[in-house]
């Protein structure tokens, strides 16, 4: 009976407890505390591709001198330390302090999921296909209408109409991502409808409900899947599955404008995301091993080593969970829609700066 008893422990300490890795998760054998955990030394074995991160940077200090006069000096050393080495565990002889983000499991593993910019169709007077909303933002602050609300007719006859959309999801899709492209087909013109605020709602996750009520399983949950269970249900139900997240984003239309974030820096795919500003203040730069994923959005078993910078924000990231911009279009959009994996990350500080001791209270806090 002992042998028994045996045998089920060590058999429980093989199998039970293994840990999950289907989704990029990784172990270290070590716990982490806090959000931000102080580390001395970056070992990272992965691929490396900071090509873009240059390009971003100019975008932050050109178009934000506030930003620029706290990050530009970062920025630089990081290029100088991308050019001269590039090896994770040399930044500390560049000056470059690093934290750890903890992870939801406080073992390192942050989410990494995605967004794009779509390419949304619209029409400037409604018709009988063409005859769902758009709408700017209202002259409201908390008395702002709930999605419900706006869909009975709230905002009807204020002059807030930006156009029509052939659906309820399209527009949808694009509040999620909070911002994106149109194109008017009535006069083929294409405009860029940027972030023009929100009805300061609390927001919830469409995808959490269907998940609950069982309409899409938690492991096969991304836009995608969203879009084709809207297809396959009539008005009324997507209507009253779509009420169930109060919150409701409005834009503002900018001609010919390149895609921004909520900091108004242009964003550059795989080279920005959306972060938690409380953690990670906007123009904030990080290490990222991020999960590279095949093309059915399975995980490839691969991380690659990229420099991001934090350059927007959005209701549903918070803490351990990052946001990583894709690009825009259809082929960003499926990629994007398959992104919810793991990946280690590290915020990064330079001694003697503004941006010093990054496990600590964010620059614009310090004295």
């Amino acid at each position: 009976m002992m042998k028994k008893i045996i045998l089920l422990a060590v058999v429980t300490l093989l199998f039970g407890c293994a840990q999950p890795t289907d989704r990029a998760q990784q172990y270290f054998d070590q716990e982490f505390d806090t959000t931000l955990n102080k580390v001395e030394n970056v070992q990272s074995n992965t691929t490396r591709d900071f090509t873009e991160f240059h390009k971003q940077a100019e975008q932050v200090v050109i178009n934000s001198p506030s930003m620029a006069k706290v990050y530009q000096p970062l920025y630089e050393t990081l290029n100088e330390w991308v050019l001269q080495s590039g090896d994770p565990s040399e930044l500390g002889n560049f000056g470059i302090e690093t934290a750890q983000l903890g992870g939801g499991d406080k073992q390192g593993n942050v989410l990494f999921t995605g967004y794009f910019s779509p390419v949304m169709e619209l029409r400037h007077q409604a018709n009988e296909t063409f005859k769902y909303p758009v709408y700017a933002k209202p002259d409201c602050t908390q008395d702002c209408p709930t999605r419900a609300e706006i869909y009975a007719g709230a905002l009807e006859g204020k002059g807030l109409e930006l156009g029509y959309a052939a659906n309820m999801i399209d527009p949808f899709l694009m509040e999620v991502q909070g911002s994106g492209f149109v194109h008017f087909e009535d006069d083929d013109t294409l405009e860029y409808f940027a972030y023009g605020g929100k009805n300061n709602k609390a927001y919830v996750s469409i995808g959490r409900v269907l998940i609950e009520r069982g309409e899409v399983p938690r492991e096969k949950m991304s836009m995608k899947a969203i879009k084709e269970w809207v297809l396959a249900n009539d008005e009324a139900t997507v209507r009253e599955v779509l009420e169930q997240n109060p919150s409701f984003v409005f834009f503002a239309p900018r001609a010919d404008a390149p895609v921004t974030g909520s900091a108004g820096i242009p964003l550059l795919p795989m080279a920005s995301v959306a972060g938690d500003r409380s953690i990670l203040p906007m123009g904030t730069p990080i290490l990222a091993e991020v999960p590279l994923l095949n093309a059915d959005g399975t995980w490839s078993g691969a991380h690659q080593l990229r420099l991001l910078i934090v350059l927007d924000t959005g209701g549903a990231v918070k803490q351990n969970h990052l946001d990583l911009y894709h690009g825009m279009g259809p082929r960003a959009g499926t990629e994007a829609g398959h992104y919810k994996h793991f990946g280690r990350v590290w915020k990064l500080g330079l001694q003697h700066s503004a941006t010093q001791a990054p496990w600590a209270m964010p620059p614009e806090k310090q004295n």
